[in-house]
């Protein structure tokens, strides 16, 4: 049951110090989602070898080209290697006028359909719900439209004890427990839940905070998640230019990390005027000690937590 982040670009502005610009890919089980994709996204894809057969959603946060002019290239690749299924594409406004211009231009007809949905950049909905899942948008405060994400998990089932005797029980008994109840007979309970079942495991969690300036409104939207990725353009002795450019400092992300409950934060989003990184990350970790860098190639997992709820 895996939650994995794959980082594929951590750069801002433009390509530098071996970095690439903002993309990240998302696996959960077997669903996977590309979040933004900048310049050379999909030279990073098959660089670290991941697969897009079970691609059927990306993310687009908004239209500077550092987040999105990998994408028209990375369709025509779906369209050489005869994809069939349909793609679906969440982005601003004008991303789908975008991508039809090129199309047309090229006089290049895709064979599969792309479902496109404009995201509303000054409110909070659910844009993806299935059964695994919902995807949230989050608004930024960024010099364009700009919308985050968040990626959290349904509630689970309860866990059937390895040591339960199920051999007597019905598939509806066990469908029963599994849903968190005890399975009653005559009023009478037969097979108590506490008895045959550990506690489901936490729904995990994961919010993008693409480009935007040091906001708190922010910090409802991601309250408590597992994972946050907060863009960290620069060091805190250039806020004020931050601040001009709506972006924000390793030290102001750190800030919000604290000030949500976050169980770990990322970086990214990097300035190249920054060759090093490290001064970022210990600046970071000042405020909130469990922070890291995106580095590209690297995967993060959030795992299923050990820990019992109340039943």
């Amino acid at each position: 049951m895996s939650f994995e982040l794959t980082i594929l670009g951590s750069n801002s502005a433009a390509p530098a110090h071996s970095r690439h610009q903002s993309s990240q890919f998302l696996r959960l089980e077997n669903h996977t989602f590309l979040i933004d994709c900048g310049e050379g996204t999909q030279m990073q894809i098959t660089r670290y070898r991941l697969k897009l057969g079970r691609l059927k959603h990306i993310f687009i946060s908004h239209l500077h080209g550092d987040h999105y002019l990998g994408l028209v290239g990375l369709l025509s690749t779906l369209n050489l290697r005869n994809r069939q299924d349909a793609l679906h594409i969440f982005g601003p406004p004008g991303l789908d006028d975008i991508i039809s211009l090129h199309l047309k231009y090229t006089e290049t007809v895709l064979g599969y359909k792309v479902h496109f949905r404009a995201l509303d950049p000054n409110q909070s909905e659910v844009i993806l719900d299935n059964q695994q899942l919902t995807v949230t948008t989050i608004p930024m405060d960024h010099r364009i439209p700009c919308t985050g994400f968040l990626f959290k998990e349904k509630p689970k089932k309860f866990r059937l004890k390895k040591s339960s005797d199920l051999t007597q029980m019905s598939f509806d008994e066990i469908n029963t427990l599994k849903n968190g109840q005890n399975v009653m007979a005559n009023n009478h309970i037969k097979y108590a839940l506490k008895e045959y079942t550990d506690p489901p495991y936490k729904p995990r969690s994961y919010a993008y905070c693409s480009d935007t300036r040091y906001n708190e409104t922010i910090i409802p939207y991601i309250k408590s998640v597992d994972l946050l990725y907060h863009e960290s353009t620069f060091l805190s002795d250039r806020e004020q230019r931050a601040y001009e450019t709506y972006h924000s400092s390793a030290r102001q992300a750190a800030t919000i990390a604290l000030k949500a409950g976050v169980e770990k934060l990322i970086l990214g989003h990097f300035s190249i005027r920054y060759k090093d990184l490290s001064p970022l990350l210990a600046e970071a970790r000042q405020v909130f000690p469990n922070s890291q860098l995106a580095i590209e190639g690297q995967k993060v997992s959030i795992q299923l937590d050990s820990h019992e709820q109340e039943a």
